[in-house]
């Protein structure tokens, strides 16, 4: 389950209630805007509050989307692709159109010639990517899902622009295709971290513990994360 939120300006906050506090704040972590607030503060506080800094955390936004690297990629053969934390070298090949396959470690793109080859080029990829990404989350969704006794309604994959995984109320989880790109125990990571919001709505210490006493470990990957989100990008 998602944490609770209010939207102000179309603008969707995460909010964290928590006793610890007798003032509100408000955080921008990886373009993800969260306001953490006394746990009985009014709902309309709260979205007063954000108003209230609606300037700043746009500002805040935008800084952080400035700060992401533009792909610079040409889709041409020897291109490095990471899939798990490996990399696979690209093979583009002239013919008729044939989904990209991974043969003897190089991912290879068969397409027709054209003026526009490289959009052509870079949607196979990114259909490989998207195909991949669906079947090996779901196989640890499925996996760690038995060790923690849950059972999600739904496992799905999405393009987002700033976060890795999304848990609904219902418990339908989505997950961001480009994770796949990551080292294995980081896609792990991500994996575990959904699922415990199944049992813990917010990111509280309490949240933490059941991310840790599944992935003891969990630290190296989170940081691994904060530090090489930039360079997952097709």
């Amino acid at each position: 389950m998602k944490p609770e939120q209010v939207e102000v300006k179309g603008l969707c906050v995460d909010v964290v209630r928590t006793s610890r506090t007798k003032t509100a704040s408000i955080k921008v972590d990886d373009g993800l805007v969260s306001v953490v607030v006394p746990k009985a503060l009014d709902i309309e506080r709260i979205k007063q509050l954000v108003a209230d800094k609606y300037l700043w955390i746009i500002q805040k936004v935008a800084l952080h989307e400035e700060s992401k690297p533009a792909s610079d990629r040409e889709f041409v053969s020897g291109e490095a692709y990471a899939y798990l934390g490996r990399n696979y070298r690209l093979k583009v090949v002239a013919g008729a159109y044939s989904p990209v396959k991974l043969i003897q470690g190089r991912l290879v793109a068969t397409l027709p010639d054209g003026a526009k080859r490289s959009n052509l080029v870079r949607d196979a990829v990114i259909r490989w990517y998207k195909l991949n990404a669906l079947r090996k989350i779901k196989e640890k969704v499925r996996r760690y899902s038995k060790v923690m006794g849950l059972e999600p309604k739904s496992i799905g994959i999405k393009t987002f622009k700033s976060r890795w995984g999304s848990c609904s109320p219902k418990g339908e989880l989505d997950f961001n295709w480009v994770i796949v790109m990551a080292p294995n125990r980081v896609v792990d990571y991500v994996v575990i971290h959904e699922l415990c919001h199944l049992k813990q709505l917010d990111h509280s210490p309490k949240f933490w513990k059941e991310v840790e006493r599944v992935m003891p470990d969990y630290a190296e990957h989170k940081e691994w994360l904060k530090v090489n989100s930039g360079k997952l990008v097709v």
